[in-house]
Parts: structure tokens; sequence; C-alpha cells
């Protein structure tokens, strides 16, 4: 398993795969800690995740820098996801024991209830982008809940994958409760198959996410799926067109791009488009790409040259269909896997800028008629992970979100982003299931049913 700096294609370091038995034993052991564990208070559970929160306060500019190293997140991104992480755990700690109190139910039982029990070892199979945040919005809550967690991360940042491991053990979690894994494909397959893994999250593309979901229903167990997104942000006519300009930007551009919820689609009415396109011209193009250490950069590399290749491919294919590049659209002379802030527009159906999930620093810029055939275009994907309304008419742009757009998360003139407190996950090819909110710590728990006569 190789992690290759991607602002310079340097390899840092090599890592030994494990061999079938250590992973075994590894998963057998987080079932006995389990089972320990799940007779802790929720005070005592909660003790622990405060001190995690405590440790990623305090080594925030290390984690960036691991970060930064081996998937090219700016440093200032890496610090707050840190700080991300850290909110998660308190916000958890806080609130597990109202979140899964035993609620109960009238019927004509003498007594009846739902109680939350936890299901057991969930195995987290979890992508780069965000290598700490995917982790611990999904682990805090499983391990509040009283679950076991091994972590299989993506092989380019198992550097942050063992450093989560360490953090972790540090706090004062137990060895066997939270492990990691070096893993490749066919043994992460047989991860899901073993008997001591009760159930499964992933985050990565729909692709992968199929593969995980028909393997892990071929036994029956439970699954959550994040996966890709194409993310509408419909601009009205009656936008804020300086705002909504700059909200879409620095969505389209957080991570490099390289974010599920990042704005993907802009739709702007032909009303408001020349005015629209001009700010986002002029906003992505300030920007500045370059070395993900220094303090001045907007922009760092993507995480892969694979990747980077890939992005390119579907700019190309568009242009080749017809799309008009007006900003970007080059691979830069220089080491790393860098791609500029591009952005394309005369976007029309087939092409991979309307089809496809861009998972870089690309802006498709289409224009529609009016707010009808915004919807309608917004809709017409197979994606529905985010998707954002900006207008004036706060009563109006509610309503879409709330009852127009097929998307999980829906914001009304803000960029979409995950929140603790609110619910996160999609439909259609985007994935099932939440995370977050007391939503995300019920899916990996017994919703049992209690009734004495």
């Amino acid at each position: 398993m190789k992690s290759i700096n991607p602002a310079s294609g340097e390899l840092i370091e090599e890592y030994d795969q494990m061999k079938d038995d250590a992973l075994n034993a590894i998963v057998s052991d987080a079932a006995t800690a389990q089972e320990k564990w799940r007779r802790n208070s929720f005070y005592e559970r909660s003790l622990l995740l405060q001190r995690v929160a405590e440790l990623l306060e305090e080594h925030k500019e290390k984690y960036a820098k691991l970060m930064a190293r081996e998937m090219g997140k700016p440093l200032a991104q890496g610090e707050s996801e840190a700080e991300k992480c850290a909110w998660v755990c308190n916000y958890y700690s806080d609130n597990t024991d109202d979140f899964l109190a035993e609620e109960v139910i009238k019927s004509d039982a003498s007594k009846s209830y739902v109680t939350f029990n936890p299901l057991g070892t969930v195995l987290a199979i979890m992508p780069w982008n965000f290598p700490f945040w995917q982790l611990f919005r999904f682990g805090v809550p499983a391990l509040m809940a009283g679950n076991a967690v091994i972590l299989k991360h993506a092989p380019n940042v198992t550097g942050c994958a063992l450093a989560i491991e360490e953090l972790m053990h540090e706090a004062g979690i137990s060895d066997d409760l939270f492990r990691t894994v070096i893993a490749d494909v066919d043994q992460t397959q047989d991860l899901i198959k073993h008997p001591d893994i009760a159930a499964v999250t992933f985050t990565g593309s729909t692709r992968g996410g199929k593969a995980v979901a028909s393997t892990a229903g071929s036994v029956l167990k439970k699954t959550v799926l994040e996966l890709g997104g194409s993310d509408p942000y419909l601009i009205l006519e009656d936008a804020d067109v300086e705002k909504s300009a700059e909200t879409c930007v620095n969505s389209r551009l957080i991570n490099s791009g390289q974010s599920c919820v990042a704005a993907k689609r802009l739709i702007a009415v032909e009303d408001i488009y020349d005015e629209f396109l001009e700010a986002v011209f002029h906003k992505m193009n300030e920007k500045k790409m370059g070395d993900p250490f220094n303090s001045s950069t907007d922009i760092g590399p993507m995480a892969r040259k694979d990747l980077r290749d890939e992005l390119h491919d579907q700019v190309e294919q568009s242009v080749g269909a017809g799309a008009e590049c007006i900003l970007g659209g080059s691979i830069p002379n220089r080491k790393g896997f860098y791609y500029p802030p591009t952005i394309l527009t005369e976007i029309s159906k087939g092409m991979p800028a309307y089809e496809e999930e861009l998972f870089g620093p690309v802006a498709s810029v289409i224009k529609v008629k009016d707010t009808r055939e915004a919807i309608k275009v917004a809709n017409d994907s197979n994606y529905g992970l985010g998707a954002a309304v900006f207008s004036q008419d706060l009563q109006r742009a509610e309503e879409i979100a709330a009852y127009e757009l097929e998307a999980g998360c829906c914001f009304v003139n803000e960029y979409v982003k995950s929140d603790p407190r609110l619910p996160f996950g999609g439909v259609k090819e985007s994935g099932y299931g939440r995370e977050l909110s007391h939503f995300g710590i019920k899916e990996f728990v017994n919703i049992k049913t209690v009734y004495r006569a």
C-alpha cells in the first residue's frame, strides 16, 4: 500500500498489507472488546470521547500537515477538519443519553417501550477526501451507541488511518475496540462476510457502494452508503448575484473540488445568467492554486494522478461534445497532480459535465429559461445528495428546497455542508441511510420493542 505526495508525485511511505489471519484476529478481538464496551454507561463512554476531542484540538496542526502531505488538503482546511471532528465528539458526548433513551409507547401492554441496543462491530470503508471527518462522523456515534469500529481506509491515506487509531487509543479507548486494518479489495469483501462483523458503512463511489451493498446483502448485513453527488445549485432571477457566485465558487473549490456535496452544476435562469457567469469567472480566476503547505493556497493538488487524469478526460469529452471551456481546462506543466479552476458552459444533456460527477475544481454553468426548468434540470440526475437554492424570496426558495428537489440535503442561500446536528445522506444513486444527528446514531442499533403483559 503506497502513500504518494500529490504535490510532488513522490513516495511518502509504503505499508504492508495485513495477512488474512491477522485480519480475522482483529475482528474477533473487536467482538470481545465490544461485549465489555456495550455495558459501559453513556457517561463512561462520553468521557473518552471528550478526551478524543481534546487531543484533536491539541494536535490539529499535526493532523492538518498529515492530510496535506497524503492527499493535498490545504493546511487551513485540514485544521478546520480536525476541529469539526472534535465538535462531533463533544456533540454526541452531550446528547447520546437523550438520543438513545428508552421511548415509552402506549399499547395494550402494562408496559411497552423501545430500547436501542448496539449491533456489535461495524466495518467502516472510508474514502481519502476527508480522511478524518468521514470516519469521525460515523465512528463517534457508533462508539457512543456501544459498537466496536474497524476502519478500512483508502490506501493513499493509510498514514491518516493509523494516526486516527493512535489517537483513539491515546484517549483511552480499548486497543481492540477501534482498529485500523490495511487490506485490499478482496480481503475487504471477506471482512464484510466475517461472522463478527454486524454491519457496514461505506463512503465513496456509486460503483463501490453497489459492490459493498451486494456483498453485505448476500449475508443480510445492514449497510449505510454515502456515495457520489452531482449537486445542483439553482440561481433564481431574484438572487443576490455576487453573494450567490461567491458561495457557489467557495463550495465548488472546497477541498480542491473533491467533495461529494460541492456545487457541481450551477443552474442559472437566463435573466441573470450573464451577470452570474461573469461573477463566477472572476471569483474562480482569482483563486490561487499551489502547495498545500503554503498558507496563501486556496486549491491544492488533486489526491491522485488517476483522478486528475479522469477529470481532465471528462472535461475534454464535454468540450468535444459542444461545451465551451472559458477558464482552465488544461493540465499544468508542473510536478504533482494539479488541475486548475475550470468553468464549462454551453452544457447539454449527454455530456459528462451534465450527467456525471466531476470530482475536482470544475464548474458546469447551465443556462435555463425559468425556475421550473431549473428544478427539472436539477432533478435530471441519477444522483441526489445535496442541492441549494439562491433567491431573495425566502419562502419560495424554502418551498423548492423542501418539496421540489430530489436530494437528501437542501440548503437555501448557503452551500451544502455536514453538521453534527443535522442528518446527512442522499437518495437515488447517492446512497441510503443517514449519518449525524439523532438519525445517524440510530442506524447501527437494534431498535427493539419491549412488551410486558
